[in-house]
């Protein structure tokens, strides 16, 4: 397949020119003259590299190289301009763009350039095509985005597996903590040891002692002897999922466990050493919990050497998709059936929910549409009925911030014009208002595109 370029630049000739240019070299060009209108490109439409004016109303090649790298690390960005100096210059290196040109620019040095980042991105889509494939045929966990956040987490899971340090998981319930648990432990040093997990919520401080202490035969009455947890965990991960739930008490024991590294089984006099390596995850705000004392801050600062917050669900709606269209091919032939895609209007009404529930929610609204469905396609009518009935877009800007009123009114309204198939006067009546203003809104949206 041909690159896809998005080319950016508010001066029409220079746009053209550009555009020409490449069209010739045999790239799908995408050529716009406001950055605004290529934040919504991005963000809607795969592209292979984005080459773009700096100085620019509204939102400038500046801001548009940031909001590219945040959120897709494997697109490259080439920055154009008649303004350059060396600070600007400096500064989009740092930020992360492949290249600064200055105008006049010579033909052959773009077209050089070009075909250098789109190379890069084609060495980076290999080695994370290969990654995923070594992960599959290891058997080892994968965890599906195309988040540019969500990558960069990845990527720094990935550095801390090998150091062995403890850490802590945060986010909300759903989001993926144990899986993420699970993928520090395989890629550390000891991927062969013992994963051993245990909800810290699920007890009562009593029987979560038992669980990771264990007990010497006679410790009670009718007692047998249990082996804890972190002893059946030693020389791997234990991962204590929900640990601000522990009292108290059970802290103070852990907090010993942690520096001492080693065990004291209930009835026994003689400890036992381990060698683990802790993993927790909570979905409280733990610098809450310790500020109000509910959690101790020593053991938040043993627990807490590196930390990896998993966003909602909400905040990465690029993945939901994606992730659908994992979890069923992953359902489909468990259930013995012939689904093998999600319909485009079914999609739409997924992306535009909010998933209190986060990526568990979206597996479960998955596995049952495929549990209910006949054919080969999961509509709209094998969603369940509370998502059926959503009417309007949970409008929240991709950075998690709520949506001005300006921009919530023009989503609504190209909504709207969508469900009335392009008929303005349709349109209108949906909106309450008359055919004029519907055009004079329309205008001014396209004025603000240009």
């Amino acid at each position: 397949m041909n690159a896809r370029l998005l080319i950016v630049d508010d001066e029409r000739i220079a746009l053209r020119n550009l555009e020409h240019v490449l069209a010739k070299e045999g790239y799908d060009i995408v050529a716009t003259q406001s950055g605004r209108h290529a934040l919504e490109l991005v963000d809607t439409q795969p592209f292979d590299l984005v080459l773009t004016d700096l100085k620019m109303d509204k939102v400038d090649g500046m801001q548009l190289l940031q909001h590219c790298k945040a959120r897709y690390p494997d697109l490259e960005v080439i920055m154009i301009t008649g303004y350059a100096t060396l600070e600007s210059a400096v500064e989009a290196m740092k930020i992360g763009a492949f290249h600064y040109i200055s105008k006049p620019f010579r033909l052959e040095e773009v077209r050089q350039t070009v075909s250098e980042a789109l190379e890069k991105v084609r060495l980076k889509r290999e080695n994370r095509a290969l990654r995923a494939q070594l992960d599959s045929i290891s058997g080892r966990t994968r965890i599906v985005t195309r988040d540019g956040g969500m990558q960069k987490l990845l990527d720094m899971a990935r550095q801390v597996a090998a150091t062995g340090a403890n850490v802590l998981i945060t986010g909300e319930s759903g989001t993926g903590k144990e899986l993420f648990a699970r993928y520090l432990h395989e890629h550390g040093s000891r991927p062969d040891g013992p994963f051993v997990a245990v909800n810290c919520g699920a007890f009562n401080e009593e029987l979560l002692a038992n669980e990771l202490f264990g007990h010497e035969k006679g410790a009670f009455t009718g007692a047998v002897g249990k082996t804890g947890l972190l002893v059946a965990a030693n020389g791997g991960t234990l991962f204590l999922d929900e640990v601000t739930e522990m009292t108290p008490a059970m802290q103070v024991k852990l907090l010993r466990v942690i520096q001492e590294r080693e065990v004291l089984p209930v009835g026994s006099t003689r400890p036992l050493r381990i060698d683990v390596r802790f993993v927790a995850a909570s979905n409280r705000n733990m610098k809450d919990w310790v500020a109000e004392g509910r959690f101790r801050q020593d053991l938040y600062f043993r627990l807490n050497v590196v930390n990896l917050h998993i966003p909602p669900l909400s905040e990465r709606r690029d993945d939901i998709p994606l992730l659908a269209q994992h979890f069923l091919d992953r359902a489909a032939p468990v259930m013995g059936k012939s689904v093998r895609r999600i319909s485009d209007a079914a999609l739409e009404i997924l992306k535009s929910y909010d998933f209190p529930g986060n990526v568990r929610e979206l597996e479960n609204i998955i596995e049952r549409g495929v549990a209910i469905c006949q054919g080969d396609t999961l509509e709209v009518g094998h969603l369940p009925d509370d998502l059926r009935d959503l009417t309007i877009k949970a409008f929240r800007r991709r950075d998690g911030h709520i949506a001005s009123l300006e921009e919530q009114e023009r989503e609504y309204i190209l909504w709207v014009l969508e469900e009335a198939h392009g008929n303005q006067t349709l349109a209108a009546q949906m909106l309450g208002i008359d055919r004029v203003s519907l055009w004079r809104k329309l205008k001014r949206f396209s004025g603000e595109e240009r």
